[in-house]
């Protein structure tokens, strides 16, 4: 399979780039505005399962706005640019080669949470529809199907590490 339709919206920066405020001081995630896509993103998983705001404790005591939560932007942005660097791996060495310590933490974390089988294919289904809905004009289903083996490689690695943290 060619990963070159992928690599192609990757160079879209619009998708995984995030938007500096132009500030000096404060962290990344106060530093970063969600690009349409992010927020795309979010806003769908949210729509098609309201009860994910649950499993995220930075939302559940939060009166931000979602779409405006700076943690859920870094996180969206996360997801992104994760899945992008999948596919270019894929394209690249025919596998995904996430550094272990990142996976182990991914690991535990989405264990921590709770994170089962369908959180994942939300989050799946809500990339595919951001992405299409981003660059129609190059969508097709080799590029639904590259993302698709891109997200599945990330979220197989993630599930390996997926246990208790020592």
């Amino acid at each position: 399979m060619s990963f070159s339709s992928v690599n192609s919206t990757v160079s879209n920066v619009v998708l995984v780039q995030p938007i500096p405020t132009g500030e000096d001081s404060g962290s990344l995630e106060e530093k970063v505005n969600f690009s349409e896509e992010q927020e795309a993103l979010v806003i769908k998983i949210f729509e098609i399962a309201p009860s994910a705001k649950k499993m995220f404790s930075f939302l559940r005591d939060s009166n931000v706005p979602v779409e405006q939560n700076p943690k859920l932007k870094t996180h969206a942005m996360s997801v992104f640019v994760m899945t992008c660097e999948s596919a270019a791996q894929l394209r690249k060495f025919g596998k995904v080669t996430v550094r272990e310590s990142n996976l182990k933490k991914l690991g535990s974390v989405h264990f921590k949470y709770g994170v089962v089988d369908e959180h994942f294919e939300v989050t799946k289904y809500a990339l595919m529809e951001t992405i299409k809905e981003a660059v129609p004009e190059m969508w097709s289903l080799e590029m639904k199907n590259a993302w698709g083996v891109a997200y599945d490689h990330l979220v197989a690695a993630i599930k390996k590490e997926m246990k208790p943290s020592s």
